[in-house]
């Protein structure tokens, strides 16, 4: 019973594109965030240590913004996938990393949604946009 539905032609179009509008805007609703608090955002970039903060959190801000919409749209789409896997392996160590689990064991918790963040990104990226509707295939 799985395996036909599974199988089903429909899961290739429309749960391709159920999948790039959730991951898409994951990172729209991040970006989001960002604009609605930016010197937050700033405090944040500046507590691990990153200079020039406030420029890093609109350029986070807009990068976010950008590649969701390429994932949603499917524009650039295995390159923004690529990308946007990149970006989350390095927020994994660079804002949750190991020097932050003794104690905090959420923290791993977060680092680890960082790693299937990005395995979900490398198979959206090898597989394509998929079959439904998109401004330019990839």
């Amino acid at each position: 019973m799985f395996k036909a539905i599974a199988h089903n032609p429909f899961w290739k179009t429309y749960g391709l594109l159920l999948a790039r509008i959730i991951m898409g805007g994951v990172f729209i609703m991040a970006s989001y965030f960002k604009f609605q608090d930016i010197n937050g955002t700033a405090m944040y970039i500046s507590n691990v240590g990153f200079p020039i903060p406030l420029i890093l959190a609109w350029v986070a801000a807009f990068f976010e913004l950008t590649l969701g919409l390429a994932i949603i749209f499917g524009v650039w789409f295995s390159e923004a996938a690529l990308l946007l896997g990149v970006y989350a392996i390095f927020l994994g160590f660079a804002f949750h990393g190991p020097s932050l689990w003794k104690g905090n064991r959420m923290e791993f918790g977060f680092f680890v949604d960082h790693f299937v963040m990005f395995a979900g990104l490398l198979y959206m990226a090898g597989h394509g946009v998929g079959n439904a509707w998109s401004l330019k295939k990839s």
